[in-house]
């Protein structure tokens, strides 16, 4: 993922309410969402290169999405991918919080990135370019692109202004304002864009929420509603360079709680 906002314990409705896109280069083979057959009970997308997903769900309640940390000329070829980052805290049998104490111990493996993870324990984040070690996150509306969590970039400023906008609505009304606030292609003027290295040109590719550009961009936005009854409906958005890629896929279900 490259943006996600998430609005934790804040809607009457909804315990944790969660917009985000995946941003990726389009040559990378990508399966759409679906529940696996090979981890019973997880929903997500696929990574067909490397075989991890960039954000999950469990029927169990869990939730686990992680984005990368943009830092050009710092890349390993011999890391592991991240995508596995994401199963690890959605599979594991151990409780979120000495799981990503695991993860912490063994960041330096990694490429940079930012990992959020969440059950009914509550929501915890975690970044290997961070001294901190994982923290939990109270109640609030936070986003994240590729730097630290809640790091004030602009499409993190606008986007978590426009998720707390969001949240008058439930349902498919919500659904709908989450996948469309996520659309937002407009990008800020130079002097508010962050400075990663990259030059201020594609600084400004990669400054909008939506991204669109010749080789990389939005390859499907999410809408993930976990209600205060178990209800979970989840909804992913496909796009082929900039334009949807069909209907959009959604999954309503009811989390089996174990006995």
């Amino acid at each position: 993922m490259c943006l996600i906002l998430i609005a934790n314990d804040v809607h009457p409705r909804y315990r944790l309410v969660v917009a985000a896109n995946r941003d990726e280069f389009y040559e990378r083979p990508t399966a759409r969402a679906e529940w696996w057959q090979d981890l019973p009970g997880l929903l997500g997308g696929r990574d067909l290169q490397s075989g991890g997903t960039w954000m999950g769900v469990t029927r169990s309640g869990r939730f686990a999405a992680v984005t990368n940390f943009r830092e050009p000329g710092a890349m390993r070829d011999d890391a592991p991918s991240r995508g596995g980052l994401v199963l690890g805290a959605l599979t594991t049998p151990s409780s979120l919080d000495d799981h990503l104490a695991q993860v912490a111990s063994e960041g330096d493996r990694y490429n940079g990135f930012n990992l959020l993870a969440s059950d009914d324990g509550g929501l915890w984040v975690y970044s290997n370019r961070h001294e901190a070690p994982p923290r939990p996150i109270g109640e609030g509306v936070f986003g994240i692109s590729n730097h630290l969590f809640d790091t004030p970039w602009p499409k993190v400023v606008n986007g978590r202004e426009q998720l707390t906008e969001a949240l008058e609505f439930e349902g498919n009304a919500l659904v709908a304002a989450l996948l469309s606030l996520l659309a937002d292609r407009e990008v800020p003027p130079d002097d508010e864009l962050p400075d990663t290295g990259i030059g201020v040109d594609f600084e400004r590719v990669l400054g909008s929420s939506f991204i669109a550009s010749p080789a990389y961009g939005t390859r499907a936005s999410y809408a993930v509603l976990f209600d205060r009854d178990d209800e979970v409906t989840f909804v992913e958005q496909s796009f082929e360079r900039g334009e949807p890629a069909g209907d959009p896929v959604r999954f309503d279900f009811h989390l089996e709680r174990s006995p």
